[in-house]
């Protein structure tokens, strides 16, 4: 079987990794299964300078092709926020049910048709002997006022998608796959994948 290393310590990130790519009878593999502590500091100020920051760094420190992520919750009437902080909006610690906190209390007063939002993902690949390319995808939705559904992680809980008339953290793994913004990333590197595989042998 085929692996694909993806630059991330998130368990949650990489449940939605191994859905994806279970069609293509690839192994996710993330750097908690790789020795040593690899930890990319996140300096960019947008998804894309991040996704490449941390696939460059760890392509080059292992010397394999690597995938990175950087994705979050955009919210128009924050002005974009939490974005590039979505996972430490409420503090270093990357707690998740505190990040939802403070966005339901920043969107108290905000009626629900102005809570429009979005996830929004950005995937970079780099490795040794391929020029680094990027793959941006996102999901539209709005904020919900209170938690829905146990799956999923981060902002799922809140995400409410109209069109399914469920939060993201309501559908299962393979039916947020088929319509989340990171899914959309993957689909567009889907055509590139056997070509990245090939290099990797």
């Amino acid at each position: 079987m085929k692996e694909v290393l993806i630059a991330t310590n998130n368990q949650g990130k990489a449940k939605d990794f191994e859905t994806l790519f279970k069609p293509f009878g690839v192994q996710v593999l993330t750097l908690n299964d790789i020795e040593g502590n690899i930890d990319v500091e996140e300096t960019g100020t947008t998804f894309e300078e991040n996704a490449i920051l941390k696939a460059e760094t760890v392509a080059n420190l292992l010397g394999k092709i690597v995938i990175a992520d950087d994705s979050g919750l955009e919210i128009d009437a924050l002005d974009g926020a939490p974005g590039v902080y979505s996972a430490r909006y409420a503090g270093l610690e990357k707690n998740d049910d505190a990040n939802i906190d403070k966005v339901l209390g920043e969107l108290a007063k905000t009626p629900e048709e102005a809570r429009i939002a979005r996830f929004r993902c950005v995937l970079a690949v780099a490795g040794p002997g391929i020029e680094t390319e990027t793959f941006s995808g996102s999901c539209e939705g709005i904020i919900h006022s209170k938690r829905q559904g146990t799956n999923g992680f981060g902002y799922d809980p809140i995400f409410y998608l109209p069109e399914q008339k469920r939060t993201m953290a309501e559908l299962s793994p393979e039916e947020k796959s088929a319509i989340s913004h990171r899914g959309a990333a993957l689909s567009k590197l889907k055509s590139k994948l056997p070509q990245y595989m090939e290099g990797d042998q």
